[in-house]
This record gives C-alpha cells, structure tokens and sequence, in this order.
C-alpha cells in the first residue's frame, strides 16, 4: 500500500535571522521568521509525511504557542513526524519539493540540502528531490517579503 502527503509551508523574511533551509544553514539568507528555527523546507516535508499518514498537521504535534519548540530544530521535528509515521508502519519512499523564494541563489546549496534531508529521513539522496524557483517578482516571494515551500512525500506501507 502507498500514500502521498502534500505539505506548504510559508514565512516571512527575517534578515536578523540566520536562513536555515533543508537542514543547511545558508550564511547569504535572508532568515526567515517563525517560532522554531523557521526552515519552511523542512516545515513542509514534515506536514507532507504526516499528512500522508494521516495524522494530521504540524501544529496539532509542534504548535507554536508551545515554549517547548521555541528555536526548535526542524531537522527534530522532521525526525518525529517520520517516527509517528513509522509506528503506523510507514517509510518514506520518495520526497519530491520546490523552495520558492527570489533570494538567495539556491542552485550552489541543491545537492548539499538534499543530502541532509536523506540523512535526516534516513532515505538515499536518490530517493530526494529539491528544486528551487522564483515567483517572477510576484506577491510577498516575489517582492522579497516571504519564502514558501511545498512537498509531496510518498510512503509506503512496511507491514
């Protein structure tokens, strides 16, 4: 048996903070806002794995109002979305994602997120896909006020 999850996710530029994307930190940002460590890569692969196992989203287990995931590292979360999923009998099969964002430049910074994004899952670097795009100078990613991501992750049942 096999599902598929689809997870956005979207913040708002932050230049005091430090871009951290797919895992990577990103020294040229801009940072993103947003309670945890704001990786809105991560943050959409997370709802894209628990949507496919139909446990709802990241705020019902993560949810900003909690202190406990203040600064939280999304890598961490990614990692108990996937456990959650994995008591479901669940395992990720392939994940396939798109950062939209006008700056910086991510081709450089392609390989490496996606090489700790499997890490993180614990999946091949094949089975891991990230593209980036501009928005064409359009809405808050194109003005340069805001960066989203989505995801779509197929798992598949280990029972």
């Amino acid at each position: 048996m096999i599902r598929v999850g689809i997870g956005e996710d979207l913040h708002r530029v932050d230049d005091s903070r430090t871009l951290v994307l797919g895992g990577v930190i990103i020294e040229e940002g801009p940072g993103l806002a947003g309670h945890s460590d704001a990786d809105v890569l991560l943050h959409a692969i997370t709802d894209a794995v628990l949507g496919a196992a139909a446990l709802g989203d990241i705020g019902r287990y993560f949810p900003p109002s909690d202190p406990r995931y203040a600064h939280a590292d999304s890598a961490d979360l990614l990692r108990k979305a996937l456990a959650l999923a994995a008591e479901g009998g669940w395992r990720v099969a392939n994940l396939d994602s798109t950062v939209h964002t006008e700056r910086p430049r991510l081709a450089p910074y392609i390989e490496h997120i996606r090489r700790r994004i499997a890490e993180i899952a614990g999946i091949e670097m094949a089975q891991v896909s990230v593209k980036a795009k501009t928005a064409e100078k359009l809405g808050a990613v194109g003005r340069g006020e805001a960066m989203s991501a989505t995801a779509v992750v197929l798992i598949e049942s280990v029972l």
